[in-house]
């Protein structure tokens, strides 16, 4: 039996004012101004250094779970079209500057190593450029028709940055229809591209709730060649299709050409680190057209006869 502990006694304060500061109206109204001016004051909503804390994560993290389904809802969207790729994949005048300068600052130290592969890299990327087109082409043709009901299907949605989720929304905007952009904020900071519908512009902290609303509405998943980003996107949607995780959706690769040199989606399969059946999840396109087509007949197969 533990032995209980007797109360403390009263201390006694050594500092006991020798007046009356309620009495005092100037100190007074100086309490009261502090009053006003403390973040205690605030609104919890309205306190920002409250909502930054690491306690509050959860909090942070439910917001933005529900900002853009609250607009989503509002804006009549029942399902979306993701166009993911590379930010580096810009329309062919830009491309063809970028080459200019690079060859120009070659011109100027000829031996300079780094500056060659610039010049070379600027190339490639000029050859890749035909691809900021043709997603904006894509874009057009998901969103014209779609777009006429009191509610909206196939809203184009992307990652809100440059390069070919620019030419996306930009495709949508051409036809005087909607389109999403999830942007994030990163540490080399990414501004929208100014082709997303403003009301449908979103900003996230975390990589997790951005990913959870590409998927929670898709009813297709288009990848044009992209890095690491693009990369990550695709293979997220690829495990979650693999161990049935999310709805199902034609998956296309956008480009044979350079997706093959980059995966070898068969050795994995050779390998057996993928069963074979794994290489149906996804699809091929070289077209607009055709990734368009593909997605129509996909969504076809699935109406109830």
């Amino acid at each position: 039996m533990t032995k209980k502990s007797r109360p403390k006694p009263p201390q006694t304060c050594s500092a006991i004012p020798s007046t009356l500061l309620g009495d005092d109206i100037a100190l007074v109204a100086e309490n009261m101004e502090a009053i006003l001016s403390s973040p205690s004051n605030l609104l919890a909503i309205d306190d920002r250094n409250l909502l930054d804390k690491v306690e509050m994560r959860g909090v942070r993290m439910l917001l933005e779970l529900d900002k853009p389904e609250f607009a989503f809802l509002t804006h009549a969207i029942t399902s979306t079209v993701i166009v993911f790729g590379g930010t580096q994949i810009v329309e062919r005048a830009a491309a063809e500057r970028r080459l200019s300068e690079a060859r120009r600052a070659l011109a100027t130290a000829p031996d300079d190593k780094k500056r060659k592969r610039d010049v070379a890299r600027s190339e490639r990327l000029l050859e890749r450029s035909r691809y900021y087109d043709e997603a904006r082409e894509f874009a057009r043709l998901v969103s014209i028709d779609n777009q006429c009901a009191d509610h909206r299907d196939f809203v184009i949605v992307t990652g809100g940055g440059p390069g070919i989720m620019e030419a996306a929304n930009r495709g949508a905007f051409d036809v005087g229809c909607q389109s999403i952009g999830l942007n994030i904020k990163l540490p080399a900071e990414q501004q929208p591209n100014p082709f997303i519908t403003p009301e449908l512009c979103f900003q996230f902290k975390y990589f997790a709730l951005r990913k959870f609303h590409f998927i929670l509405r898709a009813a297709a998943v288009v990848l044009f060649p992209g890095g690491f980003g693009t990369l990550d996107e695709m293979f997220e949607t690829l495990t979650l299709r693999q161990t049935h995780r999310m709805q199902p959706v034609p998956i296309i690769l956008y480009g044979r050409e350079y997706w093959a040199k980059i995966i070898d989606f068969q050795r994995l399969a050779d390998d057996g680190v993928i069963a074979d059946e794994h290489l149906d999840l996804f699809t091929w396109a070289e077209t607009p057209e055709d990734a368009w087509r593909q997605i129509v007949e996909f969504h076809e197969r699935k109406q109830p006869t």
